[in-house]
């Protein structure tokens, strides 16, 4: 019995670093042109020197949560804990059922808890696995993670704006919007905005190019943020999102000769307002233990 099911094991996605690797790449070379590239000019500009400083304070506190999201227990079930998670949260009997049990670790499965495939275990309040910092993210390391990506977006969209105001400023101070150019009729223009970025882009490449990719960056990774953000204020996690549209059809009747009998429908019963959601995010440990004295 145990061989089929380690060939089967074998088959299943593993952990592996890459893309630790690659976000790091990413991040040193955008800081390098930054600091090659705008750095020098926005100096000899007159910018202020903790305007120019503050991508640098965010990568600071960004890689140290990145390192905390990459290294931390996302909340890992095991037999020891086994009984301890089975009482953090109630089951809804629709997405969570009380008697479910994981097939591959063997464990009964606690409300909100799922199965990560990649990392071969259950993980409490389970949201998703993240490739980029190589971990899963559960109860215990969804604050470190929600840091992680509000500083990654803060400082792509601060080089994003320090970047813009540079280019401004610097078509401001040489008159670059008031020159004329002599069209292919001949004709005396004055440079429109699409002329004056082919210019900029001739004159700057890699800083056009560098403002382009954090522009990209900055909106993307909002995106992600904004709707990380409205997953804890209403405490839900990814999992329980995606699942929740489909969740009741599994209750519902199945065919025309099935009986009628009323779908139950996932409802959110762990919502308990904006405050508590959040404290339940960013005091992990607290909320499980008022929770355990109900």
């Amino acid at each position: 019995m145990e061989k089929p099911r380690e060939q089967a094991m074998c088959l299943l996605p593993f952990r592996n670093h890459t893309f630790i690797i690659l976000h790091l790449i990413l991040q040193g070379m955008v800081y390098t042109e930054y600091t090659w590239e705008i750095l020098g000019y926005c100096q000899e500009l007159d910018f202020s020197l903790c305007y120019l400083l503050l991508p640098y304070l965010l990568l600071v506190v960004n890689l140290i949560f990145f390192t905390l999201s990459c290294v931390t227990d996302p909340g890992t079930i095991t037999k020891a804990k086994e009984s301890l998670f089975l009482q953090v949260y109630e089951f809804d009997e629709v997405m969570f059922p009380k008697n479910a049990r994981c097939s591959t670790c063997d464990l009964r499965k606690p409300a909100r808890s799922k199965h990560c495939s990649v990392c071969n275990r259950c993980v409490h309040r389970f949201d998703h696995h993240c490739v980029w910092v190589n971990n899963c993210i559960g109860a215990w390391n969804a604050r470190y993670f929600l840091t992680y990506l509000l500083t990654l977006t803060a400082s792509a969209a601060t080089m994003a704006i320090v970047t813009t105001v540079f280019l401004v400023r610097l078509v401001v101070l040489s008159d670059l919007h008031l020159e004329t150019y002599v069209d292919d009729l001949g004709q005396s223009q004055v440079i429109d905005t699409v002329f004056l970025i082919q210019y900029l882009f001739l004159t700057f490449p890699r800083i056009v190019f560098l403002l382009g990719f954090v522009l990209v960056l900055s909106v993307l990774l909002g995106g992600f943020l904004c709707f990380a953000l409205y997953l804890a204020a209403t405490n839900q996690t990814t999992n329980e999102w995606c699942r929740g549209d489909r969740a009741w059809c599994q209750h519902c009747p199945q065919g025309a000769g099935a009986p009628s009998v009323e779908p139950r429908v996932h409802r959110n019963i762990h919502s308990h307002g904006l405050w508590s959601n959040l404290r339940e995010i960013f005091l992990p440990a607290a909320a499980h233990y008022e929770r355990k004295k109900k």
